[in-house]
């Protein structure tokens, strides 16, 4: 397991999920399906996966203010992503998982990571973050732990 840290945290919480790490930017205005979490942009390289339940990884937000409405409702729906990680911070993104969190009491946590951290992410990984940006990286997810006899 790999034990890192978020450069910055935007909207803080914790999330858990398999790593997703979009190769470039998506705008989810037009490039996301609210009612699947899917990934629609005819241009995009990841077009056809599936981001809901996962910890995202993109470069950067590519566009649209509208992007924030699409997050919104995408946790509205419940096909939100359970995080989302950044090299640079996107107050688009921010603003959607903090309208979210007012509306619906539940909202991705969005992160920037630095150089190292995003270097360590893979597709396929399981990700744990802990309040305060803390993140944890295992090859696969992990057993749940048996309860005492």
């Amino acid at each position: 397991m790999i034990e890192l840290r978020a450069e910055r945290v935007l909207v803080d919480g914790r999330a858990e999920g398999e790593v997703v790490v979009l190769e470039r930017p998506l705008s989810l205005w037009g490039g996301l399906d609210v009612a699947s979490g899917e990934v629609v942009d005819p241009r995009h390289p990841q077009k056809g996966a599936v981001l809901s339940t996962r910890v995202v990884a993109l470069p950067v937000g590519r566009g649209s203010s509208s992007s924030s409405s699409i997050l919104l409702e995408a946790v509205r729906l419940g096909t939100a992503p359970a995080a989302l990680l950044t090299l640079e911070p996107d107050p688009i993104l921010a603003l959607g998982a903090l309208v979210a969190r007012e509306l619906y009491d539940r909202c991705p946590v969005v992160a920037v990571l630095g150089g190292e951290a995003w270097a360590a992410l893979a597709t396929g990984q399981w990700a744990t973050i802990s309040v305060g940006g803390g993140l944890a990286l295992a090859s696969r997810r992990p057993l749940p732990e048996e309860p005492p006899a």
